[in-house]
């Protein structure tokens, strides 16, 4: 318990039970918990640092009466 409004705490892991429980404690400001699929899943929402692919997978299937 301080001074600020909010805090945020980023991982490229993942937080524990503990950890999420402690962020929403009562009578604390929040804290705002990011772990490696959050900051990927925002990374892709604003695309930064990254560019759009579109990936094509060959459907056997098809192409089964071809050979």
């Amino acid at each position: 318990m301080g001074r600020a409004d909010k805090g945020i705490i980023i991982t490229t892991g993942r937080f524990s039970l503990d950890a999420k429980g402690e962020a929403v404690r009562d009578g604390v400001p929040p804290i705002e918990l990011v772990d490696g699929e959050k900051m990927i899943d925002m990374f892709e929402n604003i695309e930064l640092g990254l560019m759009p692919k579109t990936v094509y997978e060959l459907d056997d299937d098809f192409f089964e009466e071809f050979k």
